[in-house]
């Protein structure tokens, strides 16, 4: 008979380090503009909200489960069959339940040197081991990540756009990497910031889900269609993977409002694109007015700017989140990604943007006359 007093959790799940979400307050007595969860400043889609407030007489029914009306409205935005879409509860949870249908104790997932947390709590929690590709500029490195691959991996993340670095990779070199890697390896592309991206070389990976059974696109709801609160991601991927994720999917994993807010959203292409110009305006001039602060910036294409404060006693980042705090303006740390010195600043309103650059203006200039 065991000794143990209480429940003990299976091995390897007490090594996992909660995800910690950005902080959302500030002092009070001072105007909060929260940019530490790459939220949109335009909100969600007039339709979305009409939407839910129309089920909303609707509360004591179960949701359908296989979220049909959802997706077929993907399906019919981006030309897929909706049997081979999965929606959740987030794309995190997707990402989970991928995790979970394809990796076990012994096998490996992996991943960059600064992708998504979501991936090494996944990994764990599924009882499989994290390996880590190092990343060249702040930006996945194929060659690495292919040098990393052994008999034991069975699932390979890619967060293109990455977060929290902002970079990507062009679509030749994601093509490059799925050649690279064994049949039985699933290519999971994270396309969280795929909205955003205006470069020609790059490609969400629609195409190569279609032609390849070992890989799958994840998307979401919770950044540039402004739904954070109801929770929607989605996945399409190869008829097998989309069986067996479906095999371990909760039964209504995602709530009728969410299905309705959703299935309108996706169809709002009007409001979706002033998201994505008000971004498109605004990522360059807050990139360049940090630049002329003498403040490092990784180029970024998603919502957000990835800034690196200098290793000086009073001028680094813990420093800078502070003062910025202070003035009711909320940034994220990213040490939890190995980044101890730098912020994570989302593109907020133009009063927002404005006031991060005037304040970090005030900070650098203040800790240079000290």
């Amino acid at each position: 008979m065991s000794a143990a007093l209480r429940p003990v959790p299976r091995p390897g799940v007490l090594d996992i380090e909660a995800y910690v979400p950005g902080k959302s307050a500030a002092p009070a007595g001072v105007k909060l503009h929260k940019l530490s969860s790459n939220e949109t400043p335009l909100g969600p889609s007039p339709a979305a909200i009409a939407a839910v407030h129309e089920g909303a007489a609707g509360l004591e029914l179960y949701p359908d489960g296989s979220a049909a009306a959802l997706r077929r409205a993907i399906a019919a935005k981006y030309g897929l069959d909706p049997e081979r879409i999965v929606c959740g509860a987030g794309s995190d949870e997707l990402l989970s339940l991928l995790t979970y249908a394809y990796l076990g104790p012994g096998e490996e997932g992996l991943y960059s040197q600064y992708g998504f947390l979501v991936y090494r709590i996944a990994i764990l929690a599924a009882g499989g081991t994290p390996v880590v590709a190092s990343e060249r500029d702040h930006t996945a490195d194929v060659d690495a990540i292919l040098s990393a691959v052994s008999p034991r991996t069975r699932l390979v993340y890619l967060a293109n756009p990455n977060n929290p670095t902002g970079t990507y990779l062009p679509f030749d070199e994601v093509r490059r990497l799925h050649a690279g890697l064994p049949g039985n390896v699933l290519l999971v592309l994270d396309a969280a910031y795929a909205e955003y991206v205006r470069r020609n070389d790059y490609a969400a990976g629609l195409e190569l889900v279609a032609e390849s059974e070992n890989v799958v696109m994840t998307r979401t709801f919770s950044k540039a269609y402004g739904l954070a609160a109801l929770r929607i991601g989605w996945m399409v991927g190869p008829p097998a993977v989309v069986d067996a994720v479906n095999r371990i999917r909760g039964p209504f994993n995602v709530s009728a409002a969410a299905i309705a807010a959703g299935a309108a959203a996706m169809a709002d292409d009007g409001h979706i694109a002033a998201a994505v110009a008000h971004n498109e305006a605004w990522l360059p001039k807050v990139t360049r007015a940090l630049t002329d602060l003498g403040l490092t910036v990784t180029p970024s294409v998603g919502n957000f700017v990835l800034i690196h404060f200098p290793d000086a006693p009073g001028r680094g980042a813990a420093e800078a989140d502070a003062f910025l705090t202070a003035r009711g303006l909320i940034l994220r740390r990213v040490g939890a990604y190995g980044l101890p010195n730098a912020l994570r600043m989302t593109i907020g309103s133009a009063e927002a943007n404005e006031a991060v650059v005037a304040a970090l203006a005030e900070f650098v200039k203040g800790r240079a006359d000290a």
